[in-house]
């Protein structure tokens, strides 16, 4: 069982941005995202899209304000567990939180942060009758980093950016990981993803690399349980077997709220109900900022979510204190300098 201040749960900006206040109230925190990065929304949504609202920034990518936030917090030495997703947040008879992870991971904490969006993102599953059995073995919806499909039958099915990627990754790995067939499997020969990324999978695809199968995922041939093919319908109406050792299926993300509905927490058309002094819920000790919260006025921005998890930090540093503490500046204040690491400023 890992002890810590906070748990935040989420790791989009705005998490990012509440683990940073948490810092300069003395309050370290664990980080906990169903995705395998952070970044949340920002990162999934519009990545390499510019943002044009962040306070003195002109403009910058998803990607980029999410590196800016993480560079921002690095003095704090946050614990980040990515790709769990929290099933379980239990209060404490002696005060204080257990939460638990589907991944087995469990932590105890003095107060807990949600800062979740519009939910946890998850992958879009292929349903096919049989199919899900397959789920962690032979079908895969990620693939760790330097994962060996050195002799095997890959197939990625998905038309959008994220397949793309995928099928080229596999068909480029070094040779000692790179899969014996890569085949791109999708309804239509056509793929959405940008244009540098299409006119690689153009190449490989001309250089004998990349294969592409064309038609609608009807069904899967198993043989002793193991999953070997893949039933498909052309366009034409012909039915065809797309023999197969590994199934990676790369549909996108959907978000969806989870177990949040089952922890006891005030709601409002599946949304998080808080007081906008403190950003606390109903349950004492459990604060929401963000995309996952509403309240009269509510603006679903990055910048109102930057504001409500600096007011969430201060409303739980004063609650844990049983006292109000005073307002410090980073200007001026010895020990928020020391905190950030920086050298005092002169006075």
């Amino acid at each position: 069982m890992l002890s810590t201040d906070a748990i935040v749960i989420g790791a989009g900006p705005v998490g990012l941005f509440q683990v940073f206040q948490l810092g300069l109230q003395g309050l370290r925190a664990h980080v906990i995202d169903a995705l395998p990065h952070p970044g949340g929304q920002c990162a999934e949504l519009y990545g390499d899209k510019p943002i044009y609202d962040i306070p003195a920034v002109q403009a910058c990518t998803g990607h980029e304000l999410v590196q800016r936030l993480l560079a921002q917090i690095q003095p704090f030495a946050p614990t980040l567990h990515l790709g769990q997703q929290v099933d379980t947040v239990q209060a404490l008879p002696e005060g204080g939180f257990r939460v638990g992870t589907t991944q087995g991971t469990r932590l105890q904490a003095r107060a807990v942060f949600i800062a979740t969006g519009v939910g946890a993102f998850v992958p879009r599953t292929l349903k096919l009758p049989g199919l899900e059995a397959h789920e962690g073995g032979q079908l895969r919806y990620r693939l760790d980093d330097n994962a060996s499909l050195t002799g095997q039958r890959v197939v990625v099915h998905g038309g959008d950016e994220s397949a793309v990627a995928q099928v080229i990754a596999c068909a480029t790995a070094p040779e000692a990981l790179r899969p014996a067939h890569t085949t791109l499997q999708h309804r239509r020969d056509v793929f959405d993803a940008p244009p540098a990324l299409l006119q690689e999978l153009q190449a490989l695809r001309a250089a004998g690399r990349i294969a592409v199968a064309i038609g609608v995922a009807g069904g899967i041939v198993e043989e002793q349980g193991r999953l070997t093919a893949l039933e498909l319908t052309t366009p034409e109406g012909t039915q065809l077997r797309l023999p197969l050792d590994l199934l990676l299926v790369r549909l996108g993300l959907v978000p969806r709220l989870g177990p949040i509905a089952e922890w006891g927490l005030a709601l409002e058309r599946k949304q998080l109900v808080v007081d906008t002094a403190t950003f606390a819920t109903n349950v004492p000790g459990i604060h929401a900022v963000g995309d996952a919260i509403t309240y009269p006025g509510k603006r679903k921005l990055i910048l109102s979510g930057f504001h409500e998890a600096t007011l969430a930090a201060f409303g739980a540093a004063e609650w844990l204190a049983g006292h109000k503490l005073p307002l410090e500046y980073t200007t001026s204040s010895e020990r928020l300098q020391g905190l950030l690491g920086v050298a005092p400023s002169a006075h």
